[in-house]
């Protein structure tokens, strides 16, 4: 594990394996740097950096919180990565971190952005606003409650998956991680940015799954549009979430399309 002080004097970790460019993972909800493990093919082509988000892991978690500091964490990796302008993939809520970071001036060789969650007006909306209802949660010592919050009304599980979870040993793992949930939700507040996409000058894939809701393919949609060349894939058969050994080969294939 490596740290680096981002621009408020947060400490940020991080993790580095392989040789090559730089190639920075940044993660959505509930992810630490140990969520995304780097297959050997793109370890083989590129300097894989994997960091803790503010509040997460071994990172710190200066308050208070703001959009803004994810931007300079991020940029702040990327100065820790090396020389070379980085490759960026990101998933969900780290797709709106990396978006909206390149579109305020971080300069990157290319983003990879996995459904960043980009609400639109098919979005379903929870009876109570999600950010208050987690932090009360989070303050009242209702971490168990918050996670399945989030799952229940945020990520809206099935109903039959929902059934499963009251005693799930995962649901305590992710207990430590619910006062960052709130962070998730303000990175992609405020629908698609698209004033702010259109800033962005380096080359774009925006992907979603096939499997993920209307409203999902809709923003990714919308994010394509309103981003200056962005290409869009959308992947059969998954949803918000693909395996890394398929996401590796599109990550090669967009960043290094002549090998």
């Amino acid at each position: 594990m490596d740290t680096v002080k981002s621009a408020d004097g947060t400490v940020i970790a991080y993790d580095r394996m392989g040789s090559g460019p730089p190639l920075i993972i940044t993660v959505g909800a509930f992810c630490t740097r140990h969520t995304f493990v780097a297959p050997e093919a793109l370890s083989q082509r590129y300097t894989v950096v994997t960091y803790d988000r503010r509040g997460r892991g071994e990172s710190g978690d200066t308050l208070p919180y703001a959009p803004q500091r994810e931007y300079e964490d991020l940029a702040a990796v990327a100065s820790a990565a090396g020389a070379e302008t980085p490759f960026i993939f990101a998933h969900s809520s780290g797709a709106a971190i990396a978006l909206r970071a390149a579109a305020a001036g971080l300069a990157v060789s290319g983003i990879v952005a996995y459904e960043a969650p980009f609400q639109n007006e098919d979005t379903p909306q929870p009876d109570l606003d999600p950010a208050e209802h987690l932090r009360g949660l989070v303050d009242a010592g209702r971490r168990r409650d918050a996670v399945v919050y989030w799952m229940s009304e945020v990520v809206r599980l099935p109903k039959e998956a929902l059934g499963e979870i009251d005693d799930a040993p995962w649901v305590t793992a992710l207990e430590p991680l619910t006062p960052t949930l709130v962070y998730d939700l303000a990175v992609a507040a405020g629908g698609v940015p698209t004033t702010e996409l259109a800033k962005i000058a380096a080359p774009v894939l925006i992907l979603g799954g096939t499997n993920s809701p209307a409203w999902f393919q809709r923003s990714v949609a919308e994010q394509a549009a309103a981003t200056p060349g962005a290409r869009l894939t959308m992947l059969d058969g998954y949803d918000h979430n693909a395996p890394s050994e398929i996401i590796a080969p599109i990550l090669i294939n967009f960043f290094n399309p002549q090998q």
